[in-house]
């Protein structure tokens, strides 16, 4: 039995700030962050908006086009590193969103990753025989812990959330394969230092602004690009395929720079690797379910295509999955 994606949903908040807005809040400009990002514009979601209400509105849309009601799911899981609060898990507020009664629900915290490593735990439970239907979201709020005064990180991350709905069916359509790696000793290098059990709440922890993501970007972009490229390969190879063979790679939509470098490294045309970054940021694990959602509601994606994940994220971690759709 397979995992096989039968319904994808996505959501993205109104409001836009683009890079002409960033120039009013930081010494930037247009043409530097397009230059070295390939961002022009990125969602913010509105104040009463929390991470939750993004993953039901995508999550919805998901079900829709699944066809599957609210007591079908048996399993939700969340990716996310912006939850609504500390705990409980921003999954149980989404269970109480949508009416999963049946449903048992938690969140995965892999970053940027959080969309492949929670895909990966549907899968478990789908092949397992656990589950028959399950619920796979990404969502985040990143713009509620990015330092608006940081110009090397507030161009880069954006809202939204993207869902993916799978049912365990018999044949050979599903997700074929997934690969997860994390190596805690580049922790330092993406984080977001508080407020944790290493560094309360305090007053002055806020004039630090501790509270807020922190990076070390071309530290970064070196691992990133090499990781994603190895995950990549070992997807390809675990599948007996090659990069030619793969109809479409949405990857983590980083950093139009990463995309690119990774993307040569596999030896992939332009044409195989679906890319948004430019229109809605770093949304981190929400990012290619929301690339996989639009790709599909514009009729990108036909029965039998061969599609590949690639994420990276903080933790470090990374990982891939090869689906035929």
């Amino acid at each position: 039995m397979k995992a096989r994606i039968i319904g994808t949903g996505s959501y993205l908040p109104e409001t836009i700030r683009t890079n002409k807005d960033i120039e009013q809040m930081v010494d930037t400009s247009d043409e530097w962050i397009r230059a070295r990002t390939g961002i022009r514009e990125r969602r913010i979601a509105a104040d009463d908006e929390q991470t939750s209400d993004l993953a039901v509105k995508a999550a919805r849309k998901a079900m829709e086009m699944a066809g599957v009601s609210a007591e079908e799911i048996d399993f939700l899981v969340v990716g996310t590193i912006t939850g609504d609060l500390p705990w409980p898990a921003t999954a149980c507020l989404v269970q109480e969103g949508l009416g999963l009664k049946n449903a048992f629900a938690y969140d995965v915290s892999a970053a940027c990753s959080g969309f492949v490593f929670a895909l990966d735990a549907a899968v478990q439970q789908i092949e397992s025989g656990h589950v028959r239907k399950a619920l796979v979201i990404g969502a985040e709020c990143l713009s509620r812990i990015i330092d608006w005064q940081d110009r090397n990180t507030c161009i880069l991350f954006g809202d939204g959330a993207g869902a993916v709905v799978l049912e365990g069916q018999d044949g050979d359509h599903g997700v074929l394969s997934t690969h997860l790696h994390s190596d805690g000793s580049y922790w330092e290098l993406l984080h977001q230092p508080g407020f944790g059990t290493r560094t309360p709440a305090t007053e002055q922890g806020i004039l630090d602004r501790i509270p807020y993501l922190k990076m070390a970007g071309n530290e970064v972009f070196k691992v990133a690009v090499r990781s994603l490229t190895e995950v990549a390969k070992e997807a390809l190879e675990a599948n007996s395929l090659t990069a030619d063979q793969i109809d479409m790679m949405i990857p983590h939509q980083a950093n139009l720079r990463i995309l690119e470098a990774t993307a040569k490294r596999l030896k992939m045309r332009e044409d195989q690797v679906y890319v948004n970054v430019d229109r809605f940021g770093n949304t981190s694990g929400a990012s290619i379910p929301i690339a996989l959602d639009e790709a599909n509601r514009k009729g990108l994606i036909k029965e039998n295509d061969i599609l590949l994940f690639d994420a990276f994220g903080g933790g470090f971690t990374w990982g891939s999955a090869v689906v035929r759709w």
